[in-house]
């Protein structure tokens, strides 16, 4: 039987004295790929900021059944770990070096021991995961932004997480190197005993990515649940226009790109 991965009953959060998370309450099984949606400054990041430890909150908050109030860091990185955006990409550490950084928690001696053999294989079979076979060597300064990201996805999973935290992991890329990351993530969830939280703006990578969905507005919970809560309705009222319009739009333009007949005006 899976465990729970989170629950979360009631939780508050913000900066100062004005939340911006308020009362939110969901429980997620083991296993699930969540993708948090929602406008912006909805409050999706600072959920985020909350799983990982790095915002304190009121209420209720259990991380794999253990009251996440209780944790010690050190503990927690053992069980959650985020990705960061771009953090360390203007250092010249190499691609492994980077990668590497995700394993200190496993480390006696923490960020300052050596590694032994066992991290760097690790590390090394993460790069693999993520298609960067290879480029162990290569600079990240020498990196595209697609490549960038993938190096800091292995590094998250270097850390041997049972559960990974994103913050829209696919921005700034360009369409295929969205998709690839997106799958990256995907594969990686699929496995046991993993499980996904994911920020993401959009709704058609987050289908490729989730199976289960988050929409937060004003920082209330709007809808939780499977894909059988994505209603136009639904859409229409998280993001405050015809969402549904929008997309059969495109798709139609894009059928119409698909069958060689051009466009007669832009969206």
């Amino acid at each position: 039987m899976k465990q729970t991965a989170l629950k979360l009953q009631g939780v508050t959060a913000g900066y100062g004295s004005e939340p911006v998370l308020k009362d939110i309450s969901f429980s997620l099984e083991e296993g699930k790929r969540l993708a948090i949606l929602g406008p912006n400054g909805s409050g999706k990041t600072t959920l985020l900021r909350v799983l990982d430890g790095l915002l304190e909150w009121k209420g209720e908050l259990k991380i794999l059944g253990k009251d996440a109030a209780g944790l010690k860091r050190e503990e927690l990185a053992r069980s959650v770990a985020m990705m960061g955006q771009f953090a360390g990409a203007s250092l010249p550490y190499t691609v492994e070096e980077t990668v590497l950084m995700g394993r200190y928690i496993h480390m006696s001696r923490g960020i300052l021991a050596a590694p032994g053999s066992e991290d760097l294989q690790a590390a090394r079979n993460c790069i693999d995961a993520v298609g960067l076979a290879g480029w162990e060597q290569r600079r990240v300064t020498e990196l595209s932004g697609g490549q960038l990201q993938r190096v800091f996805l292995a590094r998250t999973l270097a850390q041997q997480p049972s559960i990974i935290l994103l913050d829209e992991p696919t921005s700034h890329l360009d369409l295929k190197y969205q998709t690839e990351l997106t799958d990256y993530i995907r594969r990686w969830g699929e496995q046991p005993g993993h499980t996904v939280v994911g920020v993401l703006h959009d709704i058609n990578l987050a289908l490729r990515m989730a199976d289960t969905f988050l929409f937060i507005k004003e920082g209330k919970c709007l809808a939780f649940g499977g894909a059988e809560i994505l209603t136009a309705e639904l859409l229409t009222e998280a993001y405050g226009m015809d969402v549904a319009a929008y997309m059969r739009e495109s798709a139609d333009r894009m059928e119409d790109i698909v069958n060689g007949k051009s466009l007669q005006k832009p969206l």
